[in-house]
């Protein structure tokens, strides 16, 4: 899989480093990305 130029593509295993879930801080407001018993990820506010 190839990304355009400036962007970084990295697993989501690299994100949850072996969890199920992560929280991610962006502009003062906390997401969960989390991983569903099928493979999908869900990211929610």
């Amino acid at each position: 899989m190839s990304a355009p130029a400036g962007v970084r593509i990295l697993p989501s295993s690299a994100l949850l480093q072996g969890g199920k879930a992560v929280d991610i801080e962006h502009n003062g407001a906390v997401y969960r990305l989390q991983a569903t018993r099928l493979g999908k990820l869900i990211l929610t506010k």
